[in-house]
């Protein structure tokens, strides 16, 4: 019976299989087919008997990429074949030399930078950072290694549901972190919504429901408002000879959820959520560029465009090569409607993003931008000195959404994010420029080194042979590159400083009458979680650790529970393999436990939020709310040492909470607001402070609160107070003067 079963898979596996190549644009020569069959039967083969954890053959995940690859992506032989083999290496015992000599050196090169890091990196350092540095030391030699990982992401994140809830949360937290902002960098923008819309599913199922079922039924109600309101313009299009496509373009979860955390607003109050896409044919002779706004000026005709959201990025493209004109008009039915232009090669790259790019080589110059980024991702992991971690947040910075255009005196345009500097742009231009850059004119005028340039702005970079690089120049910038620069600079400082390290630990030592030896190194690396040696002693110079607790850390009679939890749990490396052993996968907190956990002061949770556990150096364990930045980052680079959270009921316990009220000032209206605080037995006031100008009142109340119902029902009554348009929980609550 068994058998029959296995039979009826391995056809279903050749069937997808041969689906893949019937439907794979780039795969039609007998030579590309019979590759890729070869491929398949290869991968088969290696991964036979094995099963991934939702119970499928394993060959199934293969599968599944190679199909993102050759129809989300748009990648052709190569790619398929890279991805049918991408597991091979690291899972079974097919080599890369094997993999070389059946089907090239290239593809080899591709599976090496798809393979993880064995037996390389110690357990001491992030795992997933040197991964992550590893796969972007090939990418820039061959993008569809990074391109090829995408897609593999993107079939983990669809298959998630089958992993237990701590992993859940690491996958969720480093997709987020890296991978969706990777996506959006490369122009990958359908992966890269999916992607966060998946990571929100998991980290947050309950608001991903809500806001998924809310947007349904939105679209519903207003589907008929959209036809109404594309009829005109499809008449006019027509009228004046243009072949298009129109069509509803429904706005991501993520970004919905994104809007409403950040401007503190319900579901119900963001404008923008109905949205058309003209693709259009183009006339020949006409460029592109003068048919988008020949369109954006006919539907003029018919409604009246908001001019604050005129988005133009078919003059100047954004620096991933994604090209549009954006427009928001006013319909009938007295709502705005955001209408995207794009030609059908625009809608291609803005669909597939860089894979696209090379169809369209030779006809438009736009690849060069995405050049100039892999230039400079390659020029940070040329840094031999920058610590995995390091490296991870200095590539964050590099996968930035939001740009800028700056202009030189010469009138080049460079793309800079937003909030950079003008020793940002320094470095842009020129490592060598940076280094002696002393200030910055911005449209004629004087401005230093620190001053944040804005779109538009004219900058004539002013320098001096005598000016050297200054290690608060750090402070001043934004971009990777202008980082890793200044790093650079400053080596020789930080070898200077390994050596007081290793001295201040010898004296330390010194006084218990031990020498520095491998045994002791390994105890104080593993203690602190710490790649090498010379961060060790980096660290011990700059008084970020120290050496007070020595007796403690070398006997290694740890008490702290979550010490013995994460170390037995899930840290590999150190595991002791018993089956006596406990692996908790859900720590329940509970009013006894207040001295065990601490409070994260980026995001303060309370009983009754989302949370997750992080065990930092020194073994404690900080609470952050699931959905902070901080978190995760964590998440994202440190997957090993966080433990998936949740609350008791608290009664006991207070924990402090900050709301934010605002609304028309009337006589009493404080008075009225601190009766309903006073009236409810739960909670207690701190603190309070209101100011009044021009009829507005604003302000933040301070509360000791037992848990979210608590703080919830506080915000409700106080909402229902006549003349209070908001109330709303600040997660960074102020510094509080006590």
């Amino acid at each position: 019976m068994a058998k029959k079963t296995l039979n009826k898979e391995e056809l279903e596996a050749k069937r997808q299989l041969e689906d893949i190549i019937k439907h794979c644009p780039r795969c039609k020569a007998p030579e590309d087919k019979r590759l890729i069959r070869k491929a398949f039967t290869l991968a088969t083969e290696a991964h036979k008997g094995v099963r991934r954890r939702s119970g499928e053959l394993y060959i199934m995940h293969p599968l599944a990429v190679a199909r993102i690859v050759a129809e989300e992506i748009g990648l052709g032989t190569k790619g398929i074949i890279a991805a049918l083999l991408h597991d091979v290496v690291e899972d079974t015992d097919v080599s890369l030399e094997d993999i070389q000599t059946i089907f090239g050196e290239k593809i080899a090169n591709i599976v090496d930078g798809l393979t993880k890091l064995e037996g390389v990196i110690d357990h001491t350092g992030s795992r997933q950072a040197d991964n992550f540095r590893k796969l972007l030391l090939t990418m820039v030699d061959d993008v569809r290694i990074i391109l090829i990982k995408l897609a593999d992401r993107l079939h983990n994140m669809r298959t998630l549901d089958s992993m237990p809830d701590h992993k859940k949360y690491k996958i969720a937290g480093e997709t987020l972190f890296i991978y969706a902002p990777l996506a959006h960098r490369l122009g990958l923008y359908a992966i890269k919504s999916e992607l966060e819309d998946l990571s929100l599913k998991y980290e947050h199922p309950a608001v991903y429901d809500e806001i998924s079922q809310k947007l349904q039924d939105y679209c519903s109600k207003n589907d008929a408002v959209l036809r109404r309101f594309s009829l005109p313009i499809i008449e006019k299009l027509t009228e004046d000879g243009y072949e298009f496509d129109i069509k509803g373009r429904p706005k991501s979860i993520f970004s919905i959820w994104s809007k409403m955390q950040k401007k503190s607003i319900p579901f119900e109050e963001i404008y923008d959520l109905l949205a058309l896409r003209i693709v259009f044919k183009p006339k020949p002779g006409v460029p592109e560029k003068t048919q988008c706004w020949s369109i954006y000026s006919l539907i003029t005709d018919i409604y009246k465009p908001k001019p604050d959201r005129l988005r133009d990025w078919v003059s100047i493209p954004k620096a991933n090569g994604y090209e549009a004109l954006h427009a928001t008009f006013m319909g009938p039915d007295g709502k705005w409607v955001e209408i995207q232009i794009r030609s059908e090669r625009m809608d291609e790259i803005a669909e597939r993003g860089f894979a696209a790019h090379w169809k369209y080589k030779g006809q438009t110059d736009r690849e060069s931008e995405l050049d100039n980024w892999l230039k400079q991702v390659r020029e940070i992991l040329e840094n031999p000195d920058l610590d995995s971690m390091e490296f991870l947040d200095d590539f964050k910075l590099n996968l930035f959404s939001s740009e800028m255009m700056i202009f030189t005196p010469k009138g080049d345009v460079k793309v800079l994010p937003k909030g950079a500097t003008a020793l940002d742009l320094a470095f842009e231009i020129h490592t060598n420029i940076g280094y002696k850059c002393i200030g910055a004119k911005v449209n004629y005028k004087l401005v230093p080194l620190s001053h944040e340039l804005k779109s538009g702005d004219q900058v004539e970079i002013l320098t001096s042979e005598k000016q050297t690089p200054k290690y608060e120049w750090l402070n001043y910038v934004t971009t990777a590159k202008a980082k890793s620069c200044i790093k650079e600079a400053f080596k020789k400082e930080r070898r200077m400083l390994v050596q007081q390290g290793e001295a201040m630990l010898q004296e330390a030592l010194s006084q218990k009458k031990l020498t520095i030896n491998a045994k002791i190194l390994k105890k104080l690396i593993d203690f602190y979680n710490l790649p090498s040696k010379e961060d060790l002693y980096y660290k011990i110079s700059k008084n970020a650790i120290r050496l007070d607790n020595l007796h403690n850390i070398l006997s290694d009679k740890a008490s702290n529970k979550w010490v013995r939890y994460w170390r037995l749990s899930f840290n590999n490396n150190n595991a002791v393999k018993s089956n006596n052993l406990p692996h908790q996968t859900q720590m329940v907190l509970s009013d006894d436990m207040a001295d065990e956990y601490q409070i994260a002061s980026c995001c303060n949770p309370i009983p009754g939020d989302d949370v997750i556990g992080y065990i930092d150096d020194n073994g404690k364990l900080i609470l952050h709310l699931r959905k902070c930045a901080n978190a995760i980052r964590l998440m994202s680079s440190q997957g090993d040492r966080i433990v998936s959270a949740s609350w008791e009921s608290h009664k006991i316990l207070s924990f402090l909470a900050q709301i934010n009220v605002s609304g028309i000032d009337q006589i009493g209206i404080v008075s009225k607001i601190t009766k309903v605080i006073s009236d409810d037995q739960n909670v207690n006031m701190r603190s309070i402070h209101f100011d009044s100008h021009d009829g507005i009142f604003e302000g933040y109340i301070y509360l000791y609160i037992h848990n979210t119902e608590d703080l919830n029902n506080i915000i409700l009554n106080i909402s229902k107070i006549k003349g209070v348009h908001s109330v709303t929980r600040q997660e960074r609550i102020r510094n509080v003067v006590s």
